[in-house]
């Protein structure tokens, strides 16, 4: 059994984590830290996980991670960067959930991030947690950097246009949605339901965090610098993003061929008929990504549509599929979650 330590276990990502790895038969929970909560039984916080996760929150001091084979950290950015070096030095596996070590770039990480990096010299170490680009890399791991929700469901969108050169890279646009959840835990005031029920806005216009990491895996699928304007929304749902993907092509591209040869083995994408548009309510709770092409009027704009759960392919589904590659095991073992309906 793989002994599995969680780092901020209160949060979203976190209890979403327990939910799947509770039921994964490969692992056993072994330390659940949290400073603010430490000695509350984790079924108190969630009642939802009784019968499944019978330990308390426990301080990181005094939760023995160093007895675990692999921690994740489902903790705010600027904390992994702190912590990790000394669980690795010690030949503990690392995920980190946050975005510490995604950007290859320190300064770029720095700019975006609004602090200095107390590791930078872990950030050519780290593999970037995408399955679909990284797998064989993702193998032979000791410290993953699991993609952010937004980031995902980007790049697995337009991955099969970069890749094959067939994408004009000067003016891709990603028009993207996410449900509150995506916000995290933390009160804050244009989270409340009065502000986010009945309401629909865009944010991070000018420049959003998550626009370098996406810049990043775009340019590296299509071996050059891309041009991308990306601008997030937040609507009134708990899970969900649906990025909504635009590209010129050649008129002359089968793009549906194209995409269902890309993925044709890929276990947690899932390529839908021609004229198919999925909704975010179809991946609720389950490790997948939903894509659909579109050429409207048959002209030389593409339109992709992609859908994941935020917090799971977004998060912490993504993590454990990271965290089966990284041991060995079945890639989608304690994975096969139906999505919930209605």
């Amino acid at each position: 059994m793989i002994k599995v330590g969680i780092v901020g276990g209160t949060g979203y990502t976190g209890v979403e984590l327990m939910r799947l790895l509770a039921r994964h038969d490969g692992v056993k929970l072994s330390a659940i830290t949290s400073r603010k909560e430490a000695g509350m039984p984790v079924a108190e916080m969630y009642p939802s996980l009784r019968g499944r996760v019978d330990l308390a929150f426990c301080s990181p001091a005094d939760g023995a991670l160093e007895q675990c084979d692999i921690v994740f950290f489902a903790t705010p950015n600027g904390i992994a960067m702190q912590d990790a070096s000394p669980l690795l030095a010690a030949g503990i596996k690392v995920i980190d959930l946050a975005a510490d070590f995604r950007i290859a770039d320190v300064a770029e990480w720095e700019k975006w991030y609004g602090m200095s990096h107390a590791s930078p010299q872990l950030i050519t170490e780290a593999v970037y947690g995408l399955p679909e680009v990284n797998r064989e890399a993702i193998r032979s791991a000791r410290l993953v950097a699991n993609p952010g929700c937004y980031p995902t469901a980007v790049q697995l969108g337009y991955l099969p246009l970069l890749e094959a050169g067939l994408a004009d890279h000067s003016s891709l646009i990603a028009d993207c949605k996410s449900g509150v959840s995506g916000a995290g835990r933390k009160a804050e005031v244009h989270t409340l339901m009065c502000e986010a029920g009945d309401n629909f806005k865009a944010y991070g216009v000018t420049g959003h965090r998550h626009l370098p990491e996406i810049s990043q895996g775009l340019s590296r699928a299509a071996g050059k610098p891309v041009s991308l304007t990306f601008v997030p929304h937040l609507t009134p749902m708990i899970r969900g993003i649906h990025a909504t993907l635009y590209a010129k092509v050649d008129r002359g591209i089968d793009i549906q061929a194209l995409f269902e040869r890309r993925y044709r083995d890929e276990p947690f994408v899932d390529v839908m008929p021609a004229g198919s548009t999925p909704e975010t309510r179809s991946v609720r709770g389950a490790n997948t990504c939903r894509i659909a092409v579109h050429r409207p009027q048959g002209g030389d704009v593409v339109v992709i549509l992609s859908v994941i759960d935020n917090l799971v392919k977004g998060a912490a589904g993504q993590a454990v599929q990271n965290m089966n590659l990284m041991f060995g095991l079945p890639e989608a073992q304690g994975l096969d979650v139906v999505p919930l309906l209605p």
